[in-house]
Parts: C-alpha cells; sequence; structure tokens
C-alpha cells in the first residue's frame, strides 16, 4: 500500500506499530470473493450506494497507485492545524470574556461573528466597539478574523485600527460579499461596488498587516442552502476566481491576491464525502492555480456543518461535530472551527464552547490525527471520490464561468437552481429513510434532554448601514435549511 505523504516529517519518535504482522494480506480478488458469497450471483456493484451530486459510493475500492495530484497541507509547527473558535455574542464585553476564555482554553484564532441586518452577533459599529470587544488580546499572536458581510470593509478598517500596535498581526479579514449576496438574496447597492470596496480595502490594509489574509472565498451558503459537496466546491472556487480578479485590479499582484486568498469549506458527520472534498478542493486550486500560472498552495478553513445540528436531543450534535472535526483535519484543514452543540437552540455557555475546543484539542493531542500531512493517500475510496469530486466541482466551476461567472450566476438563478435539485434530494432521502438522523427519524428518546444556552441580551442599536450608490442588486436567495426540518 502507498506510505502516507509526509510520515517522515511528522515528528514522531517511533516508527509505527506493526500490527498487521502475521496476517495474511488479503488483495482485492479475495474481498470481492467474499462479498460475492453472499450475494447468491449478484454482481459487487449492485451494493453500490448513490451519492451527493450524483456521485456512486462503491463497496469495495482497490488500493490507489497514481499519486495524488496536490501538494497536501504543510503539518508544521507547534500545532498541525489551527483551532478556531467562532464568537457571536451581542454583548461586546461577554464576546470579550468568551474570546479571552476561548483563547485561555486552547483555542489558537477567533472569528467574531458582526451583528447585521436579520443577522445576530457582535454589536460592534466603530473602532471603539472593536478596541471594547478585543480589550486585553494579543492581537498580535492569536489571529483575530471576521465574519461581517456587507459590512466587511468597514469592519477591516475598525480591526486595522483596533490592531494599529501590531503591524506584524495575522489578522484574518474574510472579506466576503459574496456569501452575504447569495444567502441575502440581495446587496445593499450594486454587488459589483461592493466587490470593488472590498478589494480596495484589502489591498490597502495588505500594505498596514502584511502578514492578513484578506478574501474569505467560501462555499458554505451553498452547503448550508442543501446544496451537495461538488456545487458547494464550484462556488468556492468562482468566488476565489472573482475574488482575485478584484483584488488585482486594485492593485496587488496575483501571487499577493492569492496569498491573501483562504477557501472556507464545511464538513459534516459523513467524514468519507468530507475528506474527500477537501482533498478535492486541493486537486481544483492546484489546477486553477495552474491556469493563472501561479503555485500558490490552497488555505483552507473548515467549518462545521450547522444544517447538520439538532434541536431533538442536541447532546447527539457532540458526535456529529466530532466527526466533522475528524474529516476537517485529515482532510488537510489549516484550520478548524466547529461551532457548538448548542448552537440550533440559542448561544452557546461556556460549557458548550468548552466542548468545542477540546474535541479538537483531544483530536490533535491525544488522536494524533495531525502527525501525517495525507493519511489518506493511497486508499482507494478516498482517492478515488476526491477525483470524481474535483471533476464534478470543475465542470460545475466551467459552467458558471461559461454563464458570466459567479455574480452573473447568482443573479440568473443557475446556483439556486443547482442548489434545489440537491436540497430536493436530500428530502427525498430522508422521507425514503435512505439517509437517517439520529434523535430525530431514528432512535427518538422517549424523553427529550434539555441543553443549556445563554440568553440574548437582544439588539438594542441598529446595525451600522453598508449601503453604496447605486440601485440593489437582486439573486434568488439560499436560505440555510436544517436537515431536521427538511426530515419534517
Amino acid at each position: 500500500m502507498q506510505q502516507p505523504h509526509g510520515w517522515l516529517e511528522t515528528g514522531l519518535s517511533s516508527p509505527p506499530i506493526p500490527v498487521a504482522d502475521g496476517f495474511d494480506v488479503a488483495a482485492h480478488a479475495d474481498w470481492a470473493a467474499l462479498a460475492l458469497k453472499t450475494l447468491k450471483g449478484a454482481g459487487v456493484e449492485t451494493l453500490a450506494s448513490p451519492g451527493p451530486d450524483g456521485l456512486s459510493i462503491a463497496p469495495l475500492y482497490s488500493a490507489s497507485l497514481e499519486p495524488t495530484p496536490f501538494v497536501p497541507a504543510p503539518r508544521g509547527g507547534e500545532r498541525p492545524w489551527d483551532i478556531r473558535t467562532l464568537v457571536r455574542h451581542p454583548s461586546r464585553s461577554a464576546a470579550r470574556a468568551a474570546v479571552l476564555e476561548d483563547l485561555a482554553g486552547g483555542a489558537a484564532s477567533v472569528v467574531l461573528a458582526l451583528r447585521q441586518p436579520n443577522l445576530e452577533g457582535v454589536a460592534i459599529g466603530s473602532t471603539e466597539d472593536m478596541a471594547e470587544a478585543l480589550d486585553e488580546v494579543l492581537i498580535d499572536v492569536a489571529p483575530i478574523g471576521l465574519d461581517a458581510g456587507f459590512l466587511g470593509p468597514q469592519a477591516a478598517d475598525w480591526l486595522s485600527d483596533a490592531a494599529k500596535g501590531s503591524p506584524a498581526a495575522p489578522l484574518a479579514l474574510h472579506l466576503d460579499p459574496l456569501s452575504a449576496f447569495a444567502r441575502a438574496g440581495a446587496s445593499p447597492g450594486p454587488i459589483e461596488s461592493h466587490l470593488v470596496a472590498a478589494a480596495g480595502t484589502a489591498a490597502r490594509l495588505a500594505q498596514v498587516h502584511p502578514k492578513a489574509s484578506l478574501f474569505l472565498a467560501s462555499g458554505q451558503v451553498v452547503h448550508e442552502a442543501g446544496g451537495g459537496p461538488a456545487e458547494e466546491l464550484a462556488f468556492a472556487l468562482a468566488a476565489g476566481l472573482a475574488s482575485l480578479k478584484a483584488l488585482t485590479r486594485a492593485g496587488l499582484p496575483l501571487e499577493d491576491a492569492a496569498e491573501g486568498l483562504v477557501l472556507g469549506l464545511t464538513t459534516d458527520s459523513d467524514p468519507l464525502i468530507s475528506i474527500a472534498k477537501l482533498r478535492a478542493a486541493r486537486m481544483t486550486w492546484t489546477r486553477l492555480a495552474g491556469a493563472c500560472r501561479i503555485e500558490t498552495p490552497a488555505r483552507i478553513e473548515a467549518r462545521a456543518s450547522r444544517r447538520m445540528l439538532t434541536r431533538a436531543e442536541p447532546w447527539t450534535n457532540l458526535v456529529r461535530l466530532t466527526a466533522a472535526g475528524l474529516a476537517a483535519a485529515v482532510g488537510g484543514a489549516d484550520a478548524i472551527a466547529l461551532g457548538a452543540f448548542t448552537d440550533p437552540l440559542g448561544l452557546p455557555t461556556g460549557f458548550a464552547r468548552r466542548m468545542a475546543r477540546n474535541t479538537q484539542l483531544i483530536l490533535m493531542e491525544e488522536g494524533h490525527v495531525g502527525a501525517v500531512a495525507d493519511p489518506t493517500a493511497g486508499a482507494g475510496a478516498f482517492e478515488d471520490l476526491s477525483r470524481d469530486l474535483a471533476r464534478a466541482a470543475w465542470a460545475r466551476f466551467n459552467t458558471i464561468e461559461a454563464a458570466g461567472g459567479i455574480v452573473t450566476a447568482l443573479r440568473e438563478g443557475l446556483i439556486a437552481r443547482q442548489v434545489e435539485a440537491e436540497r430536493a434530494r436530500l428530502a427525498e432521502a430522508l422521507a425514503d429513510g435512505a439517509q437517517k438522523i439520529v434523535g430525530v427519524t431514528d432512535f427518538q428518546a422517549a424523553e427529550l434532554r434539555a441543553a443549556p444556552v445563554e440568553e440574548s441580551p437582544g439588539a438594542t442599536t441598529p446595525a451600522p448601514e453598508a449601503r453604496l450608490p447605486g440601485p440593489d442588486s437582486r439573486c434568488p436567495p439560499l436560505d440555510p435549511i436544517s436537515l431536521e426540518d427538511l426530515a419534517a
């Protein structure tokens, strides 16, 4: 079997334990013969099951001898990946306490979700507010990220001002007006203007904070609306290409623009598909970078799926989040944010945030999941599915580009139609029992157990205005779904 990538660079002090010594080596034909005994003349292929985006999950795979067509994520430094925490408490003082507690408890970085119209988040509307929320936070050590939608350029300036004494701070500006547009179905002013404003802000702040990441090209909005992994990947690639074009028009060299770009993807409770998706992201990004004549490797932030979390028996979300964290780590994510198991119910308590951190810490420090750069390399199932997903995503990406790019594809409903088709497949799979939800469709508890959440103080002032001159842009919105609700 092909040796996993990166074994010699793991830093482990001892070689692998030979647990398989003394057992006969079984070839693919041996496994196929065993399967055929139980099929009464039917072929092994009859055991294949349908997957998302038209993929077929085979029951048996051969070891892959083809080299993996991408460079795995580097596993150097003190930690193999960045443990990232999400903070969205409306109160700045409560948000600040959560940030300090999370960083002291093992998180390496923080994303502040800012309050926006129709979206709950930290009430920040000025440099002073940002400074209050980050008081006593060592910004030059702990990367601070933003989730600010159309407020991205303003929030980036507030964060830059708050970090003016730390020019080397590795800020994560996460400018992403395209996701905000896709989710809301409208932009306050032309979406092209928001993209230009974000790129101009990024190019300016890149001179002030050279270690900052600038744009987030995320496919999460597609996943949360019910889209499949190929659609999510295609959206992230198309958003990434649009972001690169905007950044270069704003004056950044292409290589610097690519260095400042982060791909945002989700992982869920299906590790097979989630791992393959992250590996396919590196494959497709490598191809896109090559087409742009650059060699910048992909940087991936993985966030756990929110649509998979349930209100019924919320404690089962701990298992789902663990599977999502494992998949993100094995798939090679550079930063992982799991969220809290009580997110469908309300604001997380300190206990819920601690569980989100500790799940990653256990995977990292006790499970040694990050010891190998690409542990699934050579495994037929992961290699085949990674390639299948990469091909499907690349085809959808080309469809988006042929339609005129991501903005046109959103406006004309191309992406919404693709997401709707996959959402319908999900609903059908839940209805006929092909896909199950523990605690909801299967193994329902006779008595539901509650989980504590923090009470939200609610908004006391309106969210800051993000309007730009010109007519609003519109597109069919990608409304987030819950699989639990879809199964109802």
